[in-house]
């Protein structure tokens, strides 16, 4: 599973064998969750009777599944429906579909009937076919900003259809009052490069005090010009692979360029070392004097820097994305983590660790074009099943004291 995983993808042989671990590991935490959120409650009520709560499955779910964690990201999505009751129907990306039918046979080695569990293999088209089928209840989706918004406009008219969207996000890593620049420099570069950036928690956008900026960004270059690429199993181990493939490094560089167009200051500029592969060395740009930023997801390797000159100017740098998913702040004062807590919209605030890493013990999800406020890994019990409220009594009794006349 792990060869297969970074063949398909390109991430080195630790991160794949990483993602498997995380999706064996999805199944205990999965049991633990649905008993805790969806666990069945008793009320004592008047007359002896009583009220239950009980949660019932939806039915059938579509699952639309990513290519940066092939595995893992609809494995969250397929373990919560199936333990609640439900059959699924899966489409990996087209960029890993054979880690996806991979992961479907394992569910059936595992004794899931097959007709609760069914694969299809397909693109975009496929993709909105699942999605448009009048027998599906609902779909759970992790992805880009601009499919997920479109199947929230296809969806705008089924209410009765369940609809669970996890997207990307511009995610802000602010770096302030930090005397450690090394451990700084770390904590940005897993941030941001891990998975080739790939990953919806990367960090996009670093916001530094101006102070602290020469001297950061002269230890964090130093550290990303270390930073091997390289194919899966190559020796010695790259810290990242290629991005998912051609067409993706070359939206990237364009991307790069455009920002430079726009008045961007390469610190390190975007790579692609060999023109005809995927692999990218990692970029850093300073983009404080570009007026307007475009805030989109650069889902790659690519590290958009800010100078701000107070506080209060770095919380609201952080806040200007339409975007909410991760946020992380590098300090040690408390007294700044909790104003940035209080303050950053984000559904993942970090302190003092990456903006990727999330823990499947926790919810995970975003706000704004985040996520649709469904959010997964503990709590995708929640939108698994249904609650089901019953007013119970083990024999029929009911009288009308008022309202009658004499008879």
């Amino acid at each position: 599973f792990t060869d297969l995983i970074a063949r398909e993808t390109g991430k080195p042989i630790w991160e794949a064998r990483g993602e498997v671990e995380t999706v064996i590991a999805k199944v205990d935490i999965s049991v633990s969750a649905y008993a805790d959120r969806t666990a069945q409650r008793r009320l004592e009520a008047t007359m002896g009777s009583r009220i239950a709560v009980r949660h019932k499955p939806h039915g059938v779910l579509a699952v639309l599944g990513p290519y940066n964690f092939p595995a893992h990201l609809p494995n969250g999505h397929i373990v919560p429906a199936l333990i609640a009751g439900n059959a699924v129907v899966f489409k990996p990306s087209e960029k890993t579909p054979a880690v996806g039918a991979f992961l479907v046979e394992c569910f059936r080695a595992a004794g899931v009937p097959p007709e609760c569990i069914r694969l299809v293999i397909g693109g975009p088209n496929e993709g909105k076919a699942l999605a448009a089928h009048p027998d599906i209840d609902g779909l759970l989706f992790t992805g880009s900003a601009r499919t997920g918004l479109a199947l929230n406009r296809a969806f705008a008219d089924k209410p009765e259809k369940i609809l669970a969207l996890e997207m990307g996000g511009n995610n802000p890593i602010v770096v302030w009052d930090a005397p450690d620049l090394h451990t700084a420099a770390v904590l940005i570069i897993q941030s941001a490069f891990t998975t080739a950036g790939q990953r919806c928690t990367a960090a996009r956008r670093l916001i530094v005090d101006t102070k602290l900026y020469d001297p950061l960004i002269a230890t964090l270059d130093k550290m990303v010009g270390r930073i091997i690429v390289g194919e899966p199993h190559a020796n010695p181990a790259p810290f990242m692979g290629p991005v998912i493939d051609n067409e993706a490094a070359e939206q990237l560089t364009e991307s790069f360029l455009e920002l430079l167009t726009r008045g961007g200051r390469p610190i390190r500029s975007l790579e692609r070392p060999v023109e005809d592969l995927p692999f990218l060395k990692p970029a850093l740009i300073d983009v404080t004097d570009i007026a307007d930023r475009p805030d989109i997801e650069l889902f790659g390797p690519i590290l958009q820097v800010v100078r701000v000159d107070d506080f209060d100017a770095a919380i609201a740098e952080a806040n200007n994305t339409r975007y909410g998913l991760s946020a992380s702040l590098i300090s040690q004062t408390p007294a700044l983590y909790d104003r940035f807590w209080a303050n950053i919209r984000a559904g993942i605030v970090n302190w003092n660790k990456p903006t990727n890493g999330a823990s499947s013990g926790a919810p995970f999800g975003g706000i704004g074009w985040s996520g649709n406020h469904r959010p997964s890994a503990y709590y995708a019990a929640d939108y698994c099943a249904y609650p089901v409220v019953s007013s119970e009594s083990e024999s029929a009794r009911a009288s009308i004291g008022i309202g009658l006349a004499d008879g």
